[in-house]
């Protein structure tokens, strides 16, 4: 072992091997044990950084475009939610009626998921997901009745959740940097969906054929993962160096037993207990990021008219903080909770009282409402995956997108009587 003394503070550079690994050690340990000593610690395998940027880079972008293909459906089912329904004559506001059908099926995925939706394989999940977006289109293409539209809506819930539940438990097999990608392909997909059912609409197709034209995302999406996506390699998932993996600190304590990492499947019930426990910080914020926003979607937007230039402006705000992990990171998602409570509070007094001067200050706000929600889905999944080991980065990673849904859920169980309310006392 060659040891050098460097610098003024007297520390040490221990050369241990022909990888390069260096240790530093204050110079009055080394005397304390009698000088020269050899250092033993554990081998790392020596990097190829050649080969591997190859086999990393490869499901990255591939993976914005999972995401893309994934949320489409959704969002363009509650941007057409106006259209499916007054078609048909639905009776009163009944956009709370499709935005129910739209989360509740998926809310209910994701309950199931971490109890038992790791059993059926990857594959299977992503057919069926696939199949399940196309069969949206095309049954509220060609319904005739509010029931069949909304059973239309079902299927693009199912498609939604258990796409996005099976999406984020994978990108615990590739470096975090599919978590960004991810994120902002979903971003990508609210502002397509909306510009794009818009666009078509206003530019003279009827909602059945804008629709029908939208069959090619779903087939998108299959041939993205059976085709393009290239399997996980053995890499470390982290993808960032071995400063992030130093200060990772582990959701709980390393007393699960040894087994295959990477795969929650061994799992004990609780061991999952003791994850969703520690996942709770992780959980609760986003929930309420979620619950303002969507109370803000469905409860009020309608009240403050400007239906599509709202729209516009919310999902280009989701977008752009979606895709700002790379030069933005938010530690404490709470702050980002608290902001969208304060929004929510702001726009119901402006309903109620109407006491803003300018249209263009909704806008602002409403943009800075989208900038909120997705900074913190973003950031609450990055977070998540910096911060769990690998034995249970798959479970959490499933497990923590019940947030946004179950806060949709809440909100749009109360949308409706605020609503109603808020209508009389006009």
């Amino acid at each position: 072992t060659l040891i050098r003394l460097i610098g003024a503070n007297s520390e040490l550079s221990l050369t241990l091997d022909p990888s390069g690994d260096l240790n530093l050690m204050p110079w009055e340990a080394v005397r304390a044990l009698g000088g020269a000593f050899r250092i033993r610690r554990e081998r790392r395998p020596i990097r190829h950084l050649g080969p591997r940027r190859r086999t990393v880079r490869a499901p990255i972008g591939r993976t914005r475009l999972l995401g893309l293909c994934n949320n489409f459906s959704y969002v363009v089912m509650l941007s057409a939610a106006h259209d499916i329904l007054s078609h048909q004559r639905a009776p009163g506001n009944q956009s709370h009626a499709v935005l129910l059908a739209d989360i509740l099926p998926t809310l209910v995925i994701k309950l199931l998921a971490p109890l038992g939706l790791h059993l059926l394989p990857y594959s299977p999940r992503v057919l069926t997901s696939g199949i399940c977006a196309a069969g949206s289109f095309i049954l509220v293409a060609f319904s005739h009745s509010v029931g069949i539209s909304l059973c239309g809506v079902v299927l693009a819930s199912i498609s939604s959740g258990l796409g996005e539940v099976t999406f984020l438990a994978l990108t615990a097999f590739y470096p975090r940097a599919v978590i960004s990608w991810w994120s902002s392909g979903t971003g990508g997909a609210g502002l397509l969906g909306a510009l794009s059912y818009l666009g078509l609409t206003q530019a003279g197709l009827s909602p059945q054929h804008t629709l029908l034209s939208m069959l090619g995302i779903p087939a998108l999406l299959l041939a993205s993962y059976f085709l393009l996506l290239t399997s996980p390699g053995p890499q470390d998932p982290g993808g960032e160096g071995e400063a992030d993996t130093a200060a990772r600190q582990p959701l709980i304590n390393s007393e699960a037993s040894e087994s295959k990492p990477g795969s929650s499947s061994h799992l004990s019930l609780q061991e999952r207990w003791t994850v969703f426990k520690g996942l709770l910080r992780y959980i609760v914020p986003l929930v309420l990021v979620y619950f303002a926003e969507y109370f803000i979607n469905q409860g009020l937007f309608e009240l403050l008219f400007f239906r599509n230039t709202y729209q516009m402006l919310y999902q280009a705000g989701v977008f752009a903080s979606r895709s700002s992990l790379r030069c933005c990171r938010i530690r404490h998602t709470w702050a980002l909770a608290l902001l969208q409570c304060l929004n929510l509070a702001f726009l119901l007094a402006d309903v109620w009282l109407s006491f803003l001067p300018s249209i263009y200050l909704v806008f602002l706000i409403i943009l800075y409402e989208g900038l909120l929600g997705g900074a913190a889905y973003v950031n609450t999944f990055h977070n998540i995956a910096l911060e769990t080991s690998s034995e249970h980065r798959e479970f959490a990673m499933a497990t923590a997108c019940i947030s946004d849904t179950l806060g949709i859920s809440m909100s749009g169980l109360l949308a409706l009587p605020l609503h109603d309310f808020l209508c009389q006392f006009s």
